[in-house]
């Protein structure tokens, strides 16, 4: 009889291997992609300076953003399941 010698490797944080997935790799970078076209949009339309801006206004435009890019990588047509 023969035996192979089983190999364990230690696997790394489940956060790291979660971020290594394309999937979620997409997803972030939509959701970076959105929060600056929230920002642009924003700063664009209200037409004020840089240092008369609200934080308040610009948190919530690049929230926003930030979830329309979201919604593009994880809506059910976005996945194939339309």
């Amino acid at each position: 009889m023969e035996f192979k010698k089983l190999e364990i490797e230690p696997e790394s944080n489940w956060i790291k291997r979660a971020i290594k997935t394309p999937h979620i790799r997409k997803t972030l970078v939509y959701i970076l992609i959105g929060a600056v076209a929230g920002f642009g949009y924003f700063y664009l339309t209200e037409g004020q300076h840089m240092d008369e801006l609200s934080g308040r206004l610009v948190l919530k435009s690049m929230l926003i953003g930030g979830f329309f890019g979201f919604f593009i990588t994880n809506s059910p047509c976005a996945r194939g399941r339309c």
